[in-house]
């Protein structure tokens, strides 16, 4: 899923991060220790861009964290397949490494606009089930 996304994203297809699949528990660690927010969320997204001396060409995005438990509980909860769940957090954290964000309505509006064209390029729309 992290290739599919970024192969949909103009120079991104030779582009590298990492994915951890892990539970609500260490979300909520990686949240508290890093971000200061002590509670779990279902994806957290890490660039390696940001902050002084960060090199914006090195191919090297950074690392995206799903929690499975979120995945699971998210899918039953909307309606749809955990393959559908899955790709929306993957592409969603992907979006963030890429400095996409959604603090603000319009930005929200935004994202979730190239979050669904992604899916549905990869045959997921909210329907999948």
């Amino acid at each position: 899923m992290a290739q599919t996304t970024l192969a949909s994203l103009p120079d991104l297809q030779s582009a590298e991060l990492s994915v951890l699949l892990t539970t609500d528990e260490e979300v909520r660690e990686l949240n508290r220790t890093y971000r200061g927010i002590d509670r779990t969320t279902d994806v957290l997204s890490f660039p390696q861009h940001e902050g002084e001396g960060a090199d914006p060409n090195d191919p090297l995005l950074g690392d995206v964290v799903i929690s499975m438990d979120a995945v699971e509980r998210q899918a039953l909860e909307y309606g749809h397949s955990l393959e559908r769940e899955m790709a929306f957090l993957t592409v969603h954290g992907v979006l963030h490494l890429l400095g996409w964000d959604h603090q603000d309505p319009k930005d929200e509006e935004r994202m979730m606009g190239k979050t669904e064209a992604i899916l549905l390029g990869m045959g997921l729309t909210r329907e999948t089930r």
